[in-house]
């Protein structure tokens, strides 16, 4: 499997990236993201498709924003 990391890719293959991952087959209307007020996913991921974070990081970010204070296994 190619890297995903920013170093590894260009801005191109990490929109690609993205869209493969967000291709569920249900369409958005599945995505948790905008229900719990994350907001679009694509902005969700902009600074990794611009090179500016990991996806790690992102996620990160984002379980944390999220969880209220609740412990996530």
């Amino acid at each position: 499997m190619k890297s995903i990391l920013i170093k590894d890719t260009t801005k191109e293959e990490r929109e690609a990236i993205i869209r493969k991952s967000m291709d569920c087959g249900g369409g958005c209307e599945n995505c948790s993201s905008c229900w719990i007020g994350g907001g679009s996913p694509w902005d969700i991921y902009q600074d990794y498709i611009d090179g500016k974070r990991e996806i790690r990081e992102i996620n990160m970010d984002y379980i944390e924003k999220h969880r209220q204070g609740r412990k996530i296994i």
